[in-house]
């Protein structure tokens, strides 16, 4: 079964998913190991690696950081290729995707990275400077390899933009929530429902809403307007003050079931 058909199943069953983000190498692969465990553990439905890159556009400081200091400790694509493979045979019940720059495949080529992702039971891809129109080759290598190409809406993106993007990706839509970098906080209001409105009306897909989401209450205001709810910056920050064993707790507190 395919990633976003397995996620409408989920669906069916939870209000609203979940899926995680850490950088690989950060702050180290022990800890991510352990991260990881306690996310799996506690119902995460998909988890983003990170393979750290040198100039992560998108990203706000805390996530420069923490690929900055991937980098200096001497984390490596095939590094953390390896990692990827033994989480994804560890941990089957969890959608892995790797979340990266354009450069970073490239450089890897982007035959031999997709083929080899495929090969160790990644499901996706999320590679947020990389639009459609720019990447065909990786766009038909991924359908090839039944693998998602993951696009994005923002809430600048017109209908018809919207409309045309879905067209080119699969398993999910990450719904980018506001302008800017990840990190800050986004306010769960109004306009960001009618956004997310716009954003049903494009697609079939299911909607991943990302940037910004930190606690409960912002996941519980996303209910019956998306499908799921992104954590990246505020899991970093946690395990940076408190340590992997404070995620198990952090990701249960956000559950829909609680």
């Amino acid at each position: 079964m395919n990633m976003q058909d397995d996620l409408r199943q989920r669906l069916a069953r939870k209000p609203l998913l979940l899926m995680t983000h850490l950088v690989l190498g950060y702050p180290s692969f022990a800890v991510n190991r352990e991260v990881i465990r306690q996310m799996a553990e506690n119902g995460v439905d998909c988890i983003e690696l990170q393979i750290p890159f040198s100039e992560p556009m998108a990203d706000g400081p805390v996530l420069l950081k923490a690929n900055q200091d991937a980098l200096a400790a001497g984390a490596t694509v095939r590094g953390c290729m390896a990692f990827a493979a033994e989480m994804a045979q560890e941990y089957p019940q969890v959608h892995f995707l790797f979340m990266t720059y354009c450069n970073i495949a490239y450089r890897y080529g982007f035959a031999e990275f997709i083929r080899h992702s495929a090969e160790i039971g990644i499901k996706g891809f999320i590679i947020p400077d990389l639009p459609p129109e720019e990447g065909a080759d990786y766009l038909r290598l991924a359908k090839e390899h039944s693998l998602a190409a993951v696009m994005f809406f923002t809430p600048t993106s017109s209908e018809a933009r919207m409309t045309a993007v879905a067209k080119e990706g699969g398993g999910f839509i990450y719904c980018v929530a506001r302008k800017g970098v990840t990190g800050q906080h986004t306010e769960v209001d109004e306009s960001l429902a009618a956004y997310l409105a716009r954003c049903r009306a494009a697609t079939d897909l299911p909607l991943a809403v990302g940037f910004g989401i930190a606690s409960r209450e912002d996941v519980a205001m996303l209910e019956g307007k998306a499908d799921m709810a992104v954590i990246g910056t505020a899991t970093i920050k946690l395990v940076e003050r408190e340590g992997a064993a404070a995620v198990g707790p952090f990701i249960r507190s956000l559950s829909p079931r609680c």
